[in-house]
């Protein structure tokens, strides 16, 4: 059996969607399975022994149609018994729509009855702590006689890819035998960025409760303004345990620094799911906008947990069918979400990691 699964865009759902594979490779250990990912997500499934070939569409299949359909063409010619389509937007349903597959999933969009023979509704609430981000994905193997609804996405670093992130940290001076913790300061936009000045109270928290810990920020480099913002706005304290100037140079880079942090703490997104993926325990902080089932993967209260304006606030949740509809206000609600409404959940954590 030659399977082809399609997730593009983000690298937070292509994470996700790597559960898929695992499943797979369990169930039918001959089968050939390929991966459709926009090429910049490659790092996060890099390594990963459960998919056998990467199929990466680029921005130049998104700029031409003409392109997309030479692409959606060479693997019409890889001869696939399955296509699962997960993204489901135009350029999948082109790639789904010509290939040769006589079983073609996806989710139900209603247009797309015409494209795929077996198709899923989203479920509204998870049966588990799995969230809905891994249930909703893992439904689409129902046709292959596949049923689970709890697999761990897993990010797989090489042994050398440790060593180099161990002895960069150690050449900075860090104290590996003391807790080091990954702060995400900063969202992919401004309305999934949790105001500066309230990051930089939780940053002190961090570090009043965890007085010899050394912290780091996630960033990339044209995010260094924003970052150093928040810096400014911690007290000078907490200045003095902030490396600032050390961080992932590249994707996998960060996941090795990851890898040796006691926890990542921060905004909702790419970084929180990857540090899941690495085993690495994780507090979450969601945009008020963002469905809370939908990527609180795995939280228990514990190892993984969360917080949403919607757990202290409920107001502006009443009569609206999905937080989305709140995307205009990000920031004003933001707002209602200060640092001591989870101050306690917050130092709990902090006491068991």
């Amino acid at each position: 059996m030659k399977v082809l699964i399609i997730q593009q865009k983000m690298i937070g759902d292509v994470l996700a969607t790597s559960v898929l594979f695992e499943a797979l490779k369990h169930h039918y250990p001959q089968a050939e399975l390929h991966y459709v990912i926009n090429s910049h997500t490659y790092p996060v499934v890099e390594q990963n022994p459960n998919i056998d070939k990467f199929q990466f569409f680029t921005p130049k299949h998104e700029k031409s149609k003409y392109k997309l359909l030479k692409f959606a063409n060479q693997l019409r010619r890889e001869n696939y018994d399955v296509v699962i389509d997960v993204y489901s937007k135009l350029s999948s349903n082109i790639i789904a729509l010509r290939s040769k597959a006589k079983t073609k999933i996806s989710i139900d969009k209603g247009y797309n009855v015409l494209i795929y023979n077996h198709r899923f509704k989203h479920k509204l609430k998870p049966e588990t702590n799995a969230g809905l981000a891994i249930e909703n994905r893992l439904q689409l193997l129902q046709p292959l006689n596949i049923n689970s609804n709890s697999i761990k996405p897993k990010i797989y670093l090489t042994d050398s890819e440790k060593t180099s992130a161990k002895q960069y940290l150690e050449a900075q001076n860090l104290d590996l035998n003391k807790p080091i913790f990954m702060i995400g300061v900063l969202g992919s936009g401004h309305n999934k960025t949790y105001p500066h000045a309230y990051m930089a109270q939780v940053i002190d928290l961090i570090v009043n409760e965890q007085k010899d810990c050394q912290i780091l920020f996630n960033y990339i480099p044209k995010q260094e303004s924003d970052a150093k913002a928040i810096y400014d706005l911690c007290s000078l304290k907490t200045q003095k345990q902030i490396y600032f100037n050390i961080f992932g140079k590249s994707l996998r880079d960060f996941l090795a620094l990851t890898h040796f942090c006691k926890a990542l703490i921060g905004n909702e997104g790419g970084a929180i799911n990857m540090a899941k993926a690495l085993d690495i325990p994780t507090f979450t902080i969601f945009s008020p906008w963002i469905k809370k089932e939908a990527w609180n993967m795995f939280d228990d209260d514990k190892r993984h947990v969360s917080v949403h304006l919607k757990d202290y606030l409920d107001t502006p949740y009443k009569g609206i069918d999905h937080p989305k509809e709140l995307k205009s206000k990000a920031q004003e609600l933001y707002m209602e979400l200060r640092p001591d409404l989870f101050k306690a959940p917050l130092e709990q954590f902090l006491r068991v990691h």
